[in-house]
């Protein structure tokens, strides 16, 4: 059985707060559950030798009351927590791989799998386990105690028994951790093969291929199903078996009780707090070992996220196989620097750049050049987004706009922000300046308007624009445009054109393009071929 992790605190530091109030929760809902425990047999040896009920009445209702109170805090605490951890998890993770080269992210398929469904399977594990853990700590701790002071004899039968049940759910939590590491890789088989078949689509169609998929996405399911299956099996035989240990050792302790109370060996009053509170002692851990199993995901899913934030020298400073790293960017720079630069892409043994020397200073270059020859990876090594194989890179802040830029789920104004400080009429003057701010005002809610995921609504060259007017509003000192007229016709390239040549006075610009009209604006003119570089 997996213990509390402490790094899920430093990883997610603000789980903290609610974490420490479960704690405190844990602790008093112990003390009330062995007042409780006193406050029944008062009421009930009250009952027996007819003596007043009153006050044992009202201390049963007010314990009562007090319990269900704090496991109303309890469980609302818990789902503050469980969301808590679920969205730091998200963000750190996200966090992380976007502040990586894409060479050393972690492949779609095993992404979406943890960002997604791997940080939400940790909810249950913050929500339920780790409060019925904290529960399991205090509450047997604090009714050994209790015993102890009533009746010895009961607390050494609690205290023989009670490790059998942390043993046997060890060993049968064991055999459902391997059981939880075979289906969580199969459905990270699942979701990748889904990636891989979505992405496809259009050419399994073409080659009528796509019905094909319909089958293997079913085996793996079925192996998903399969390995979910015995994992739920695993689960009822561990409850069943906890069950049994403990309905045996609290029946020992009645039985003990039972004898001695025959005898007249013991009192009533000790034998009922007896009889009441062994099963507490056992309850806790029972709990635990019920909800580790519910919790199993989140437990398998914790190791892999952790893995994944954990800084590590070796893989964030390593150099490319010729030994050189790209210089850090530097944001007094005002031009980019390229010197030697040799790119390939991870596992190909041919570099799609090599020996590139490239200098840009304030003004426009245009890159040009058949598709394929590495235009667009050139932007993305000059932004930092992957590392070089050889050479080195200066730059100074850089703003890069690629063929599909992105635009998040929120209204126009968001999209041009990313909350980033700007007066409505910079937005005003961003929008003018791209020819989008007649449909924007067009629109009933102006800047408020909605936008859907990745902007949906909006026509493909709309988004463009949209992404060339947050452009304008970047205090970078580089911007790196990658076909920004790809997709507007002759009017609307031409206001982007005047628009480029404007930035290209305050910035440096680097354009990839195949218009003429562009070209013919440059500064530089620097043209990609597959087997030579050639400035012009």
């Amino acid at each position: 059985m997996r213990p509390f992790d402490p790094r899920l605190l430093r990883t997610a530091p603000a789980a903290r707060p609610p974490v420490a109030v479960l704690a405190v929760v844990g602790v008093v809902q112990g003390l009330t559950t062995i007042g409780l425990a006193f406050a029944i047999t008062s009421l009930v040896v009250a009952v027996v030798r007819g003596h007043a009920v009153a006050v044992p009445m009202v201390w049963c209702a007010g314990l009562f009351a007090a319990r269900a109170g704090l496991a109303w805090v309890a469980e609302r605490v818990a789902a503050w927590a469980g969301v808590e951890v679920t969205t730091a998890l998200r963000r750190a993770l996200l966090t992380r791989w976007l502040s990586l080269p894409a060479e050393r992210r972690p492949a779609p398929d095993r992404a979406v799998t943890l960002a997604a469904q791997g940080a939400a399977t940790v909810e249950p594990y913050a929500a339920r386990f780790l409060p019925a853990l904290v529960a399991a700590v205090v509450v047997p701790v604090f009714a050994v105690v209790a015993l102890v002071w009533v009746d010895w004899l009961s607390a050494l039968i609690v205290v023989l028994t009670l490790p059998l049940l942390p043993f046997f759910a060890a060993l049968i939590g064991k055999t459902t951790q391997d059981d939880t590491d075979k289906r969580w890789a199969a459905l990270a088989a699942l979701g990748g093969h889904f990636l891989d078949v979505m992405r496809g689509l259009p050419t399994l169609v073409s080659y009528g291929r796509a019905r094909r998929q319909v089958e293997v996405i079913d085996e793996v399911s079925q192996r998903h199903r399969v390995a979910t299956m015995r994992t739920l099996k695993l689960a009822f035989m561990s409850s069943a078996a906890l069950e049994l240990l403990a309905s045996i050792s609290v029946a020992i302790v009645a039985v003990s009780v039972g004898i001695r109370l025959t005898h007249g060996s013991m009192t009533l009053s000790a034998g009922l707090v007896a009889i009441l509170l062994s099963p507490e002692a056992y309850w806790p851990i029972r709990r635990v070992g019920a909800e580790f199993h519910a919790a199993a995901d989140g437990a398998e899913a914790i190791d892999g996220i952790l893995a994944a934030l954990a800084p590590n020298a070796a893989t964030d400073r390593a150099a490319g196989p010729e030994g050189a790293l790209a210089a850090p960017s530097d944001r007094e720079e005002v031009g980019v620097r390229v010197a030697g630069l040799t790119y390939r892409y991870p596992g190909s043994d041919t570099p799609v750049l090599t020996g590139l020397t490239l200098t840009a200073e304030p003004g426009l270059t245009v890159l040009t050049g058949p598709s394929g020859v590495g235009k667009t990876t050139l932007l993305e090594v000059i932004a930092g987004l992957r590392e070089p194989t050889a050479g080195t890179v200066r730059a100074g802040s850089v703003h890069l706009v690629t063929q599909r830029p992105f635009l998040p789920a929120g209204t126009v104004r968001e999209a041009l922000t990313l909350e980033r400080d700007a007066t409505d009429a910079q937005l005003w003057d961003a929008l003018r300046a791209v020819g989008l701010d007649g449909f924007i005002a067009s629109t009933p809610h102006a800047l408020s308007t909605p936008l859907g995921d990745d902007g949906f609504g909006l026509s493909a060259g709309q988004r463009a624009r949209l992404a060339l007017a947050r452009a304008t509003l970047s205090d970078a000192r580089v911007l790196l445009l990658d076909e920004p007229t790809a997709h507007l016709d002759r009017d609307a390239s031409a206001v982007v054109h005047d628009l480029i040549a404007d930035l290209a006075a305050r910035h440096t610009v680097l354009v990839v393009t195949h218009r003429p009209e562009l070209l013919a604006r440059a500064d530089q003119h620097v043209h990609l071929e597959p087997e030579a570089v050639r400035a012009r």
